[in-house]
Protein backbone atom coordinates (compact mmCIF):
# COMPACT_ATOMS: atom_id res chain seq x y z
CA UNK A 1 0.00 0.00 0.00
CA UNK A 2 2.92 2.56 0.79
CA UNK A 3 4.52 1.50 -2.12
CA UNK A 4 2.01 2.00 -4.46
CA UNK A 5 1.56 5.75 -2.84
CA UNK A 6 4.76 6.85 -2.74
CA UNK A 7 4.91 5.24 -6.41
CA UNK A 8 1.78 7.74 -7.17
CA UNK A 9 3.29 10.72 -5.38
CA UNK A 10 6.81 10.57 -7.40
CA UNK A 11 4.40 10.81 -11.05
CA UNK A 12 2.46 13.78 -9.47
CA UNK A 13 5.33 15.42 -8.85
CA UNK A 14 5.82 15.45 -12.11
CA UNK A 15 2.80 16.33 -13.61
CA UNK A 16 3.20 20.10 -13.06
CA UNK A 17 5.30 19.90 -15.47
CA UNK A 18 2.85 19.54 -18.27
CA UNK A 19 -0.40 21.30 -16.26
CA UNK A 20 -1.81 23.98 -18.11
CA UNK A 21 0.48 27.08 -18.51
CA UNK A 22 3.38 25.37 -19.03
CA UNK A 23 5.30 25.65 -22.58
CA UNK A 24 5.15 21.65 -22.71
CA UNK A 25 1.79 21.54 -21.86
CA UNK A 26 0.60 24.57 -25.07
CA UNK A 27 2.65 21.95 -27.42
CA UNK A 28 1.15 19.04 -26.21
CA UNK A 29 -2.35 20.71 -26.68
CA UNK A 30 -1.26 21.60 -30.48
CA UNK A 31 -0.16 17.82 -30.88
CA UNK A 32 -3.69 16.29 -29.55
CA UNK A 33 -5.36 19.09 -32.21
CA UNK A 34 -3.22 18.14 -35.61
CA UNK A 35 -3.95 14.46 -33.97
CA UNK A 36 -0.10 13.58 -34.82
CA UNK A 37 0.49 11.54 -31.64
CA UNK A 38 3.70 11.66 -29.78
CA UNK A 39 6.37 9.56 -27.63
CA UNK A 40 7.98 12.08 -25.46
CA UNK A 41 10.53 10.92 -22.47
CA UNK A 42 11.42 13.92 -20.06
CA UNK A 43 14.88 12.71 -18.16
CA UNK A 44 18.02 12.76 -19.26
CA UNK A 45 19.33 10.44 -16.91
CA UNK A 46 21.84 8.14 -18.37
CA UNK A 47 19.76 4.61 -18.39
CA UNK A 48 17.07 6.55 -20.50
CA UNK A 49 19.94 8.26 -22.54
CA UNK A 50 21.07 4.52 -23.01
CA UNK A 51 17.57 3.38 -24.28
CA UNK A 52 18.01 5.99 -27.12
CA UNK A 53 19.04 4.86 -31.04
CA UNK A 54 19.25 7.33 -34.31
CA UNK A 55 17.56 10.22 -34.70
CA UNK A 56 18.94 13.77 -34.10
CA UNK A 57 20.81 15.23 -31.37
CA UNK A 58 19.07 19.26 -31.07
CA UNK A 59 19.64 20.09 -27.67
CA UNK A 60 17.46 23.12 -28.55
CA UNK A 61 15.43 25.33 -26.53
CA UNK A 62 11.66 23.83 -25.56
CA UNK A 63 8.69 25.70 -27.35
CA UNK A 64 5.52 24.82 -28.13
CA UNK A 65 6.20 25.44 -31.90
CA UNK A 66 9.03 22.93 -32.15
CA UNK A 67 7.95 20.27 -30.36
CA UNK A 68 4.69 20.07 -32.15
CA UNK A 69 6.90 20.27 -36.05
CA UNK A 70 8.99 17.54 -33.92
CA UNK A 71 6.30 15.12 -33.30
CA UNK A 72 5.16 14.70 -37.01
CA UNK A 73 8.03 12.27 -37.04
CA UNK A 74 7.19 8.73 -35.94
CA UNK A 75 10.14 8.84 -33.51
CA UNK A 76 10.42 9.82 -29.87
CA UNK A 77 11.70 12.74 -28.56
CA UNK A 78 13.75 13.31 -25.68
CA UNK A 79 13.59 16.25 -23.18
CA UNK A 80 15.96 17.22 -20.35
CA UNK A 81 14.62 16.59 -16.66
CA UNK A 82 13.53 19.71 -16.16
CA UNK A 83 11.44 19.93 -19.28
CA UNK A 84 12.98 22.73 -20.80
CA UNK A 85 15.13 21.62 -23.67
CA UNK A 86 14.68 19.17 -26.86
CA UNK A 87 17.89 16.75 -26.45
CA UNK A 88 16.76 14.21 -29.31
CA UNK A 89 14.19 13.97 -31.92
CA UNK A 90 12.96 11.24 -34.30
CA UNK A 91 14.80 8.66 -32.11
CA UNK A 92 14.23 4.89 -31.74
CA UNK A 93 13.84 3.80 -28.00
CA UNK A 94 14.82 0.13 -27.25
CA UNK A 95 13.87 -0.51 -23.97
CA UNK A 96 14.13 -4.55 -22.94
CA UNK A 97 11.06 -6.56 -24.59
CA UNK A 98 11.01 -8.76 -21.87
CA UNK A 99 9.23 -6.12 -19.60
CA UNK A 100 5.26 -7.10 -19.35
CA UNK A 101 2.81 -4.56 -20.94
CA UNK A 102 -0.64 -4.83 -20.98
CA UNK A 103 -0.60 -1.74 -23.78
CA UNK A 104 -1.94 -2.19 -27.26
CA UNK A 105 -0.48 0.03 -29.31
CA UNK A 106 2.92 0.29 -30.01
CA UNK A 107 3.93 3.69 -28.84
CA UNK A 108 1.72 3.11 -25.38
CA UNK A 109 3.79 -0.28 -25.12
CA UNK A 110 7.43 1.57 -25.51
CA UNK A 111 6.16 3.94 -23.49
CA UNK A 112 5.33 1.80 -20.54
CA UNK A 113 8.41 -0.12 -20.79
CA UNK A 114 10.75 2.68 -21.06
CA UNK A 115 9.04 4.03 -17.52
CA UNK A 116 9.17 0.30 -16.11
CA UNK A 117 12.98 0.08 -17.26
CA UNK A 118 13.99 3.67 -16.22
CA UNK A 119 11.54 4.68 -13.57
CA UNK A 120 11.35 7.90 -15.25
CA UNK A 121 8.37 10.00 -16.89
CA UNK A 122 7.17 9.11 -20.29
CA UNK A 123 4.39 10.65 -22.24
CA UNK A 124 2.41 8.85 -24.89
CA UNK A 125 0.08 10.82 -27.16
CA UNK A 126 -2.84 8.38 -28.73
CA UNK A 127 -3.00 9.46 -32.41
CA UNK A 128 -6.12 7.56 -32.79
CA UNK A 129 -7.80 8.06 -29.14
CA UNK A 130 -6.84 11.55 -28.88
CA UNK A 131 -5.22 11.10 -25.21
CA UNK A 132 -2.37 11.70 -23.11
CA UNK A 133 -1.09 9.11 -21.12
CA UNK A 134 1.64 9.32 -18.74
CA UNK A 135 3.94 6.45 -17.49
CA UNK A 136 6.36 6.83 -14.49
CA UNK A 137 7.70 3.30 -12.76
CA UNK A 138 4.64 0.72 -13.09
CA UNK A 139 2.60 4.18 -12.53
CA UNK A 140 -0.05 5.30 -15.02
CA UNK A 141 -1.90 8.34 -15.51
CA UNK A 142 -4.43 9.24 -18.32
CA UNK A 143 -5.06 13.15 -18.25
CA UNK A 144 -8.26 14.60 -18.25
CA UNK A 145 -9.57 17.78 -19.85
CA UNK A 146 -9.28 20.84 -17.84
CA UNK A 147 -13.58 21.08 -17.49
CA UNK A 148 -13.61 17.76 -16.29
CA UNK A 149 -11.08 18.43 -13.81
CA UNK A 150 -12.54 21.77 -12.81
CA UNK A 151 -15.94 20.03 -12.08
CA UNK A 152 -14.64 17.06 -9.89
CA UNK A 153 -12.26 19.14 -7.53
CA UNK A 154 -15.60 21.66 -6.82
CA UNK A 155 -17.46 18.64 -6.00
CA UNK A 156 -14.58 17.41 -3.89
CA UNK A 157 -14.11 21.32 -1.97
CA UNK A 158 -17.75 21.04 -1.00
CA UNK A 159 -17.19 17.14 0.41
CA UNK A 160 -14.74 18.91 2.37
CA UNK A 161 -16.21 21.58 3.51
CA UNK A 162 -18.81 19.05 5.09
CA UNK A 163 -16.47 16.44 6.43
CA UNK A 164 -15.10 19.52 8.06
CA UNK A 165 -18.03 20.51 9.65
CA UNK A 166 -18.21 17.03 10.82
CA UNK A 167 -14.83 16.88 12.31
CA UNK A 168 -15.13 20.37 14.68
CA UNK A 169 -18.00 19.14 15.60
CA UNK A 170 -16.22 16.01 16.86
CA UNK A 171 -13.83 18.54 18.47
CA UNK A 172 -16.48 20.63 20.23
CA UNK A 173 -17.88 17.61 21.55
CA UNK A 174 -13.96 16.07 22.89
CA UNK A 175 -13.48 19.61 24.24
CA UNK A 176 -16.54 19.62 26.27
CA UNK A 177 -16.28 15.79 27.41
CA UNK A 178 -11.91 17.33 28.32
CA UNK A 179 -12.99 19.87 30.73
CA UNK A 180 -16.31 17.99 32.34
CA UNK A 181 -13.02 14.87 32.70
CA UNK A 182 -15.44 12.22 30.24
CA UNK A 183 -13.74 11.59 27.66
CA UNK A 184 -13.12 8.26 26.23
CA UNK A 185 -11.27 6.73 23.79
CA UNK A 186 -13.65 5.99 21.13
CA UNK A 187 -14.22 10.16 21.36
CA UNK A 188 -10.62 10.67 20.61
CA UNK A 189 -10.20 7.89 18.03
CA UNK A 190 -13.62 9.44 16.21
CA UNK A 191 -11.71 12.87 16.14
CA UNK A 192 -8.55 11.48 15.03
CA UNK A 193 -10.25 9.54 12.32
CA UNK A 194 -12.43 12.40 10.88
CA UNK A 195 -9.27 14.51 10.89
CA UNK A 196 -7.88 12.39 9.00
CA UNK A 197 -10.41 11.81 6.76
CA UNK A 198 -10.32 15.43 6.31
CA UNK A 199 -6.91 15.23 4.88
CA UNK A 200 -7.22 12.49 2.76
CA UNK A 201 -9.68 14.42 0.77
CA UNK A 202 -7.75 18.11 0.67
CA UNK A 203 -4.87 15.33 -0.30
CA UNK A 204 -7.11 14.65 -3.68
CA UNK A 205 -7.90 18.28 -3.97
CA UNK A 206 -4.37 18.87 -4.04
CA UNK A 207 -4.15 16.40 -6.96
CA UNK A 208 -6.80 18.03 -9.18
CA UNK A 209 -4.75 21.20 -8.31
CA UNK A 210 -1.45 19.99 -9.63
CA UNK A 211 -3.37 18.78 -13.10
CA UNK A 212 -5.21 21.88 -13.23
CA UNK A 213 -2.00 23.97 -13.26
CA UNK A 214 -2.63 27.87 -13.62
CA UNK A 215 -6.06 26.88 -13.87
CA UNK A 216 -6.50 25.75 -10.54
CA UNK A 217 -5.37 28.70 -8.82
CA UNK A 218 -9.04 29.67 -7.31
CA UNK A 219 -9.17 26.02 -6.48
CA UNK A 220 -6.20 26.46 -4.11
CA UNK A 221 -7.13 29.37 -2.60
CA UNK A 222 -10.16 27.56 -1.44
CA UNK A 223 -8.63 24.75 0.09
CA UNK A 224 -6.09 27.11 1.67
CA UNK A 225 -8.86 28.53 3.67
CA UNK A 226 -10.81 25.91 4.39
CA UNK A 227 -7.43 23.87 5.91
CA UNK A 228 -6.54 26.42 8.01
CA UNK A 229 -5.62 25.33 11.52
CA UNK A 230 -7.06 22.10 10.65
CA UNK A 231 -3.63 20.15 10.79
CA UNK A 232 -2.90 21.44 13.85
CA UNK A 233 -6.10 20.55 15.77
CA UNK A 234 -4.84 17.04 14.52
CA UNK A 235 -1.43 17.02 15.82
CA UNK A 236 -2.78 18.58 19.07
CA UNK A 237 -5.19 15.52 19.82
CA UNK A 238 -2.54 13.18 18.97
CA UNK A 239 -0.29 14.67 21.48
CA UNK A 240 -2.62 14.84 24.09
CA UNK A 241 -3.07 11.51 24.70
CA UNK A 242 -0.12 9.95 22.40
CA UNK A 243 1.29 7.31 24.98
CA UNK A 244 4.33 5.68 23.06
CA UNK A 245 7.23 7.27 25.05
CA UNK A 246 9.44 6.65 21.76
CA UNK A 247 7.54 7.85 19.30
CA UNK A 248 6.81 11.55 17.93
CA UNK A 249 2.91 12.71 17.33
CA UNK A 250 4.05 13.83 13.58
CA UNK A 251 5.40 10.02 13.28
CA UNK A 252 2.31 9.09 14.22
CA UNK A 253 0.06 11.04 12.52
CA UNK A 254 1.61 10.45 9.29
CA UNK A 255 1.59 6.66 9.96
CA UNK A 256 -2.03 6.72 10.36
CA UNK A 257 -2.60 9.03 7.34
CA UNK A 258 -0.55 6.05 5.16
CA UNK A 259 -2.90 3.44 5.93
CA UNK A 260 -6.33 2.25 4.00
CA UNK A 261 -9.57 3.14 3.90
CA UNK A 262 -10.45 -0.49 5.80
CA UNK A 263 -7.62 0.47 8.71
CA UNK A 264 -8.83 3.88 9.21
CA UNK A 265 -12.33 2.77 10.00
CA UNK A 266 -11.26 0.79 13.16
CA UNK A 267 -11.21 2.61 15.71
CA UNK A 268 -9.17 0.09 17.90
CA UNK A 269 -6.63 0.24 15.72
CA UNK A 270 -5.95 4.57 16.39
CA UNK A 271 -6.27 3.82 19.94
CA UNK A 272 -3.51 0.83 19.76
CA UNK A 273 -1.42 3.46 17.29
CA UNK A 274 -1.69 5.88 20.35
CA UNK A 275 -0.20 3.56 22.67
CA UNK A 276 -3.36 1.85 24.07
CA UNK A 277 -3.43 -1.58 25.06
CA UNK A 278 -7.11 -3.56 24.51
CA UNK A 279 -9.00 -3.72 27.59
CA UNK A 280 -12.39 -4.88 28.88
CA UNK A 281 -13.92 -1.55 28.79
CA UNK A 282 -12.20 -1.18 24.92
CA UNK A 283 -13.43 2.39 23.61
CA UNK A 284 -15.04 2.79 26.44
CA UNK A 285 -12.02 3.19 28.38
CA UNK A 286 -12.00 7.01 30.40
CA UNK A 287 -8.75 9.11 29.43
CA UNK A 288 -7.20 12.41 30.23
CA UNK A 289 -5.45 14.81 27.78
CA UNK A 290 -2.51 16.35 28.83
CA UNK A 291 -4.16 19.77 27.86
CA UNK A 292 -1.53 20.94 24.57
CA UNK A 293 -4.73 21.60 22.36
CA UNK A 294 -6.52 23.48 24.80
CA UNK A 295 -3.68 25.60 26.07
CA UNK A 296 -3.09 26.69 22.68
CA UNK A 297 -6.07 27.93 22.19
CA UNK A 298 -5.49 30.70 25.16
CA UNK A 299 -3.87 33.83 23.39
CA UNK A 300 0.22 34.92 23.74
CA UNK A 301 0.87 31.33 25.45
CA UNK A 302 4.07 30.41 23.59
CA UNK A 303 4.56 26.42 23.18
CA UNK A 304 7.34 26.12 25.46
CA UNK A 305 5.50 27.53 28.20
CA UNK A 306 2.54 25.10 27.88
CA UNK A 307 4.99 22.05 27.91
CA UNK A 308 6.39 23.56 31.21
CA UNK A 309 2.81 23.56 32.52
CA UNK A 310 1.67 20.45 30.80
CA UNK A 311 5.07 18.93 32.80
CA UNK A 312 4.36 20.32 35.90
CA UNK A 313 0.67 19.48 36.26
CA UNK A 314 0.82 16.11 34.15
CA UNK A 315 -3.37 16.98 32.79
CA UNK A 316 -5.31 19.44 31.60
CA UNK A 317 -7.76 18.67 34.63
CA UNK A 318 -4.94 19.50 37.42
CA UNK A 319 -4.35 22.37 35.42
CA UNK A 320 -7.48 23.60 35.67
CA UNK A 321 -8.18 22.81 38.84
CA UNK A 322 -4.57 24.40 40.07
CA UNK A 323 -5.01 28.13 41.87
CA UNK A 324 -3.15 30.83 40.28
CA UNK A 325 -0.66 30.64 43.44
CA UNK A 326 0.15 27.05 41.80
CA UNK A 327 0.72 27.68 38.32
CA UNK A 328 2.24 30.64 38.98
CA UNK A 329 4.93 29.02 40.60
CA UNK A 330 5.82 26.88 36.85
CA UNK A 331 8.90 28.08 35.20
CA UNK A 332 7.94 30.96 32.69
CA UNK A 333 4.52 31.74 34.09
CA UNK A 334 4.28 35.08 36.05
CA UNK A 335 1.17 35.90 38.63
CA UNK A 336 0.08 37.81 35.47
CA UNK A 337 0.14 34.92 32.84
CA UNK A 338 -1.45 32.39 35.71
CA UNK A 339 -4.49 34.77 35.63
CA UNK A 340 -5.04 34.90 31.78
CA UNK A 341 -4.83 31.35 31.86
CA UNK A 342 -7.22 30.66 34.49
CA UNK A 343 -9.46 33.23 32.98
CA UNK A 344 -8.76 31.64 29.19
CA UNK A 345 -9.78 28.61 30.51
CA UNK A 346 -12.78 29.47 32.03
CA UNK A 347 -13.75 31.27 28.93
CA UNK A 348 -13.05 28.20 26.73
CA UNK A 349 -14.97 25.77 28.74
CA UNK A 350 -18.04 28.46 28.65
CA UNK A 351 -17.61 28.52 24.92
CA UNK A 352 -17.06 24.50 23.85
CA UNK A 353 -20.55 23.71 26.30
CA UNK A 354 -22.51 26.33 24.69
CA UNK A 355 -21.60 25.37 21.18
CA UNK A 356 -21.97 21.56 22.11
CA UNK A 357 -25.59 22.67 21.97
CA UNK A 358 -25.72 24.85 19.12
Amino acid sequence: MKEEMRADEALFRNIGLVAPGTVLYEGLENILKARTGALIVISDAEDVLGLVNGGFKIDAELNPASIYELAKMDGAIVLSTDGRRILYANTQLTPDPMIPSFETGTRHRTAERVARQTNQLVISISQRRNIITMYQGSTKFVMRDVSVILAKANQALSTLEKYKSVFEQALTNLSALEFEDFATLFDVATVIQRGQMVFRIAREIERYVVQLGSEGRLVNMQLEELMVAIEDEGLLVTKDYLTHEDATTSAIWNDIAGWDSEDLLNLNAITKALGYAPTASGLDQSVTPKGYRVLKKIPRLPMPVIENLVKSCGSLTAIVDASIEELDEVEGIGAVRARAIKEGLRRLREQVLLDRHL
